[in-house]
């Protein structure tokens, strides 16, 4: 049948309108389908709030190779130079969620806001540390010294934590406060004889004088699991959105799964995002531990390791509180939603 009859029927032939009716309906069916199913597979945008930290590599390699679309996702991350600003980019839904260390969830718990950890990312295993000049041997040393760190940051807690061991406390140093990206320079022109940084501002300091001028003191490797770093969001967020965040979890595992198959073109990746070489970016690597999928379930369980939230919780809690930072310690379940990583467990 030829269309072009369709439209110029002879008087007292079948009425047209019905035979376009038989001819498109099945047609334009189809493609209202197409578009419906279109609308409703386009992806969810979301956005994640980070800090240049070699632990939130698989993250960096997701967002590079895409790795979110397969799970319907498109997240972008907000980089931020100063950590403690995420918790109110969070609060305010600027962010959707974001990437924390477990001290700055303690806090934001115990000052009233609903911030929940769904998923352990790593804990640091040296890429966070103390560092001093060849006067500085040991903790004790510290005493009526300078040291440069970044106030209510993992910086201070860890050096909260390193001056407890020798019976010492803020009152006993002279704070100075600054960035972990200003520290290397500080230390460089003198002013400074201890600094509290991590990776890659680390390396950047032990680096200096052909790595004989600074040297790690006290570490994260001394405290393993006590500077955790936690993909965190508001309680209303987990709620209202539980499969994109399930989808966020499984591109970072996508991510893990890439760094350890292809790690020369991981290291590229991560090196290249966090402004150093693929090289300076393995090396880091070893200065933290990237909890995979089978271990992280143990993060929310009661222990007395300091790998559980109920461990490290009631000590960062108990510094917290001795420093003013918070008036009560949040109950540890307080401070996360295991649901969505027991659910990818199983």
């Amino acid at each position: 049948m030829k269309l072009a009859g369709l439209f110029s029927s002879p008087a007292g032939s079948t009425t047209s309108s019905s035979v376009l009716g038989k001819l498109f309906k099945p047609a334009l069916g189809a493609a209202l389908a197409l578009a419906t199913a279109t609308a409703m597979a386009a992806p969810a945008n979301m956005k994640l709030a980070t800090v240049v930290w070699i632990g939130y590599g698989p993250f960096y390699v997701a967002e590079s190779l895409d790795l979110f679309k397969k799970h319907n996702l498109k997240v972008s991350l907000q980089v931020f130079n100063d950590p403690a600003l995420i918790p109110a980019a969070i609060a305010s839904g600027a962010v959707d969620g974001g990437m924390l260390t477990y001290d700055q969830v303690v806090g934001q718990v115990a000052a009233g806001r609903a911030m929940k950890v769904v998923m352990p990312i790593d804990y640091s295993n040296g890429g966070d540390a103390i560092v001093a000049d060849g006067s500085i041997t040991k903790v004790a040393d510290f005493k009526g010294k300078k040291i440069g760190y970044n106030p209510l940051s993992p910086s201070d807690f860890l050096l909260s934590y390193a001056l407890k061991t020798v019976s010492l406390s803020e009152k006993d140093i002279s704070p100075v406060s600054m960035t972990p990206e200003a520290v290397p320079a500080a230390m460089a022109s003198g002013a400074l004889p201890i600094g509290v940084t991590y990776e890659p501002s680390l390396s950047q300091i032990l680096g200096q004088g052909g790595g004989k001028k600074f040297k790690v003191v006290f570490s994260s490797k001394d405290a393993p699991g006590l500077i955790a770093d936690v993909l965190v969001f508001d309680e209303k967020v987990i709620k209202a959105k539980p499969t994109e965040i399930t989808g966020i979890m499984k591109a970072y595992l996508d991510g893990m799964a890439y760094m350890k198959a292809k790690p020369d073109e991981a290291a590229k990746i991560i090196g290249k995002f966090m402004g150093v070489s693929a090289k300076e970016a393995k090396e880091q690597m070893s200065g933290v531990y990237n909890i995979p999928l089978a271990e992280m379930p143990k993060a929310f369980l009661p222990a007395k390791e300091t790998t559980s939230y109920y461990a490290s919780g009631e000590i960062i809690g108990q510094l917290l509180k001795a420093k003013g930072q918070i008036k009560a310690i949040p109950a540890t379940e307080a401070t996360f939603d295991a649901s969505l990583v027991k659910a990818l467990a199983k």
